[in-house]
């Protein structure tokens, strides 16, 4: 009877899962398959320089886009297609589907300020 009470609290939040969707796709967005989605997309996704260079006809600049506004159906496209220099992810449209969520709770402020201003 002991063991029972002790067990009890765990066993009433069996149901509860290990971690939130949101911190499943922080998760995923930080570490999806060895290559950070942030490296080239940014901390809130706003997109960021991946590199500088210059070659034979000047200054180049590699941008990684902004992804805040992109649809799920876009995304879910981007991540799994082939790119010059994105790679592709093999993530499940669930996987993809909690990076989006994250992404558009990450950046709630910025995207209703930018829809009430269009």
């Amino acid at each position: 009877m002991k063991y029972l009470c002790f067990l009890l609290p765990f066993l009433l939040s069996a149901n509860e899962d290990f971690i939130s969707h949101y911190e499943y796709g922080e998760m995923l967005y930080q570490q999806p398959r060895g290559v950070s989605c942030a490296e080239c997309h940014g901390k809130n996704g706003e997109g960021r320089i991946i590199v500088e260079f210059r070659d034979i006809h000047g200054k180049k600049v590699l941008r990684g886009p902004d992804i805040r506004k992109e649809t799920l159906a876009s995304m879910i496209n981007s991540v799994n297609s082939y790119h010059k220099i994105m790679p592709r992810y093999y993530l499940t449209d669930e996987e993809v589907k909690a990076i989006y969520d994250y992404l558009q709770k990450k950046n709630s402020t910025y995207l209703a300020e930018t829809n009430t201003t269009q």
